[in-house]
Formats: C-alpha cells, sequence, structure tokens
C-alpha cells in the first residue's frame, strides 16, 4: 500500500500550488486530481475567460480606431480561431504544470477519492481501484456550477461556465441568467464580440458583493454598451422553441434566445465519506478554523471547499499557510504563520470597464466605524487615461478619519485588475495616508489615480476639483 507524509485532495490551484511548497520543504506529497492539474481554473475558469477577454478587448479597440487616426475598413472575427487559441493558452499553462510536478517528482493520482478512514497513526484514503496511507491530508476539491431546481445544464442550450468555454461558434443571442462576477464576465465579452446579450439579475445590482456605487456604475456601463439588464427580476419558466428557448420572467416579460448562461452561483464539491469519524460540515462547506485545520486531526481543508472566499488566490494563499504549518510540526522549524485576513484578499471582475476591490466597502465601513472619509478620482483626470482613450471610471479609497488608516479601495476603470494589487499592499501594511505620502508615483501613469484618491481622502487632491 502506497505510503505519503500528506496527501492533498484537488490538484486546482490551492491543491497544486501547496503541493509544489511542501515538495520545496522537502516533504513526501502526491496529489489525488482525476482530470488535469490546474482545477477549474486553469482548465475551464481564470485562464481560458482571460484568453477570450483579450481578443474582446482587442476587438472593440480596432471598431474603435477611427478615434485614434486609424482607418480599418473591414474587421471580422473568427471564432474558430478564437477557440483554439484559447486551447492553446490553457495547454500551454497547464502542460507547464505538470512539468513542474515531473520535474519535482510529486506523483499525481488520477482516481476519485471515495472514503477516507481514521487508524490509529494514520489515514487510509480510498478509490474506486485502490487503497493508500497518509499522516496529513488537505481537502482541496473545489466548487462546481448551482443550477435552479426547475433549469438543469444540458450543455448545449442551457450552458454553465464550463460549458460556454466549449462553444466553438457565436450564437446570435445570449442570455446570462444571474449577475455575478462570471456573468457578467461572460456577458461582456461576447457582448463586445457581437452577440446581442440580456442579463437576468434577482438581485437590485450587479455583483452585488461590491460597493454599490461601483456595482451601479457597472451596470451604467454595460447598458451603454448594448447588455440590455433585468435587475430584480427572476426567470419564472421557460419552454423550447423552434429556434431556441424562451424565457418567462417575473417582471411580466418574455425573452427569446440561441443560448442560455446559467451562472447562479457556485456550490462545494464535496462527497467523499469518512469512516469511524465525522468532518464538520455547514451547507456542504468543511469548516475550519483560521489555520485551515478541520476538527478531525491532521485534516485540512483550503480553496472554495471551504466557502470562505471562493477565489483562486485564496486558495492559493490558503495552502501556502497549510504548507508552513506542516512544515514547521515536520521539520521542526519555526516559520510565523500568516492570519489570513479574508478582508485583505482583492477581487477583479474583467468587464469592459474592468472592476476591482479590497477591503470594506463604503456601506460596511460605514455601519461598523463612525470616523469614515471617502475619497474618489475620476480617470477622466489622468493623463495616462486620456491617451488610452480610456477615461471611464474612478479610483474609490475608504478611510477612517480619526487614525488616518486606509481600509477599502474600490475602481471601476482601466486595468483596474492590475491597479489593485497597489491598494492589496497598502491594506496588507495596514497603510495610512501618511504611508502613502512617503511612496513616488511614476508619471504618466494609471497609478496616479490611486494616489489621488488617497490625497482626496484629505480633500487635497491636486488635479480634482
Amino acid at each position: 500500500m502506497n505510503r505519503f507524509k500528506v496527501v492533498i485532495i484537488g490538484g486546482g490551484p490551492g491543491g497544486y500550488v501547496t503541493a509544489i511548497r511542501l515538495q520545496q520543504y522537502g516533504i513526501d506529497v502526491a496529489v489525488f486530481e482525476k482530470e488535469r492539474l490546474g482545477g477549474v481554473c486553469l482548465n475551464h475558469g481564470c485562464i481560458p475567460t482571460k484568453s477570450l477577454v483579450k481578443v474582446a478587448d482587442l476587438y472593440s479597440e480596432i471598431k474603435e480606431s477611427e478615434n485614434f487616426g486609424i482607418s480599418i475598413e473591414r474587421s471580422r472575427i473568427n471564432y474558430k480561431k478564437v477557440w483554439q487559441r484559447k486551447n492553446d493558452v490553457v495547454e500551454k499553462l497547464v502542460s507547464g504544470v505538470e512539468f513542474i510536478f515531473n520535474k519535482r517528482n510529486i506523483p499525481t493520482i488520477k482516481e476519485t477519492v471515495k472514503k477516507i478512514e481514521k487508524t490509529e497513526t494514520v489515514y487510509k484514503i480510498v478509490t474506486d481501484h485502490d487503497e493508500y496511507l497518509a499522516e496529513y491530508i488537505i481537502i482541496a476539491t473545489g466548487s462546481k456550477p448551482k443550477e435552479l431546481p426547475f433549469m438543469k445544464c444540458d450543455g448545449n442550450i442551457i450552458l454553465s461556465s464550463r460549458d460556454i468555454l466549449k462553444m466553438e461558434e457565436l450564437p446570435k443571442k445570449m442570455v446570462v441568467i444571474g449577475g455575478g462576477v462570471i456573468g457578467c464576465e461572460f456577458a461582456s465579452i461576447y457582448n463586445q464580440l457581437g452577440v446581442e446579450v440580456e442579463i437576468v439579475e434577482f438581485l437590485p445590482n450587479l455583483i452585488d458583493m461590491e460597493d454599490i456605487e461601483i456595482s451601479k456604475r457597472l451596470g451604467m456601463a454595460l447598458k451603454r454598451s448594448g447588455i440590455k439588464l433585468h435587475l430584480k427580476t427572476a426567470v419564472e419558466n421557460y419552454a423550447e422553441t423552434p429556434d431556441g428557448i424562451l424565457l418567462k420572467l417575473s417582471n411580466g416579460k418574455e425573452i427569446e434566445t440561441d443560448k442560455i448562461l446559467l451562472s447562479v452561483g457556485r456550490i462545494p464539491f464535496m462527497d467523499i465519506e469518512f469512516i469511524n469519524s465525522n468532518i464538520s460540515m455547514n451547507n456542504g462547506f468543511v469548516i475550519i478554523d483560521k489555520m485551515m485545520k478541520t476538527n478531525l486531526e491532521n485534516i485540512f481543508a483550503i480553496g472554495d471547499v471551504t466557502g470562505k472566499l471562493m477565489l483562486a488566490h485564496t486558495a492559493s494563499k490558503q495552502g501556502l499557510i497549510v504548507a508552513d504549518i506542516i512544515h514547521n510540526e515536520i521539520n521542526k522549524v519555526d516559520i510565523e504563520i500568516i492570519d489570513l485576513d479574508y478582508k485583505k484578499i482583492p477581487a477583479c471582475t474583467f468587464t469592459n470597464p474592468e472592476i476591482a476591490s479590497v477591503g470594506y466597502t463604503q456601506e460596511e465601513a460605514e455601519k461598523k466605524f463612525e470616523d469614515v472619509i471617502i475619497g474618489k478620482f475620476p480617470f477622466s483626470a489622468n493623463g495616462k487615461a486620456l491617451g488610452l482613450g480610456a477615461t471611464f471610471g474612478f479610483v474609490k479609497v475608504i478611510g477612517l478619519k480619526n487614525s488616518n488608516k486606509i481600509i477599502g479601495v474600490h475602481i471601476i476603470g482601466p486595468q483596474a485588475t492590475e491597479l489593485i494589487a497597489q491598494a492589496g499592499i497598502l491594506l496588507g501594511l495596514d497603510a495610512t495616508i501618511d504611508d502613502v505620502k512617503k511612496v513616488i508615483f511614476a508619471h504618466p501613469t494609471l497609478s496616479e489615480s490611486v494616489m489621488e484618491a488617497v490625497e482626496d481622502l484629505e480633500k487635497l487632491a491636486i488635479n480634482k476639483i
């Protein structure tokens, strides 16, 4: 029977990153992954989607080239080539991770874990074909798309976020059910590629966890681009037609469409049976403490299956912390363990315009603190943004008046998903307004907008009236 010091169940951005770090520490580790390494993120989510984002943004720029003095008489989308390029990007990245595993001699076991049994000294991991032993287990099984009780994905007309990436031809019309991050990203992509898109969202705003001002501005931008929004609206029923599918909405409207993207959230993927022990769970999510430990000795859980913050980089960071904990225990070292603050993890949405945020929203801050101050700076007053022809949006900073501490940053506009890294550093270091004053921001750059938004907390932004 194969025995390992550590076994990781799931090879996504939590699992594979953790395995590499453990191997760097000289710890024997194996990963159970029934598909390819990289999980949903690399194979069916973040990476292929960002490949499509690039094409959509480039096509939009080409259509606006006259504004820059460039005349292009005819442009068209060859979606088969777009689709193949997406696959090539995924293959290059995934094969790169697999190459690292091979070079580092990290075993990848392509089996599904069915049972985990506690013995006196180790855990026994049972698959359909074999049994394995491990002293430590890290559960990184991820999540899967949620469906509606009356509407299931069929992979043809009603698509999940995974199904839509298999689509080799552009439809004429698409309805996105769910205005969260995934729904808005795909709506923006296919709208830019020429598809007629409508979004149906039950809540009052798109991407409801974002700062309300940012959410409303995103809605404004998407409507301006031609996407029809049905907010505070539910899908009540649907029927197949000779040409596609007919949706009946709670606002009394009917929509006929070629394709539906069902994007109403994700649910944990966790169907392992525990023998001689019970792992604590809540609504399908594995319960963990601040060190990612479950209620079972030497069993950790990371990533989407914990329900903390369903982002790839959350899973990776959780995993690296777990690797340090196990390294400390096994190799008798004393690495300082980070106390992960989920409020300081950046979130990015690759719509057009992009949005990104970290920390408290204005609404959250005003409920929690008494001395909240707000600073804002528009991209329309930024020199680099003017040169790029991308002036829609702004940077918004949340601070505390008594301490001058920065507790939130929210961005909508050009390269927001890159700019948010600066904000992540500021919050990670518990920076104040005075700390930012010590930093010199290069000119002309979009990042100056972050600086001026911080300055606006004290009403001292130079380029804002």
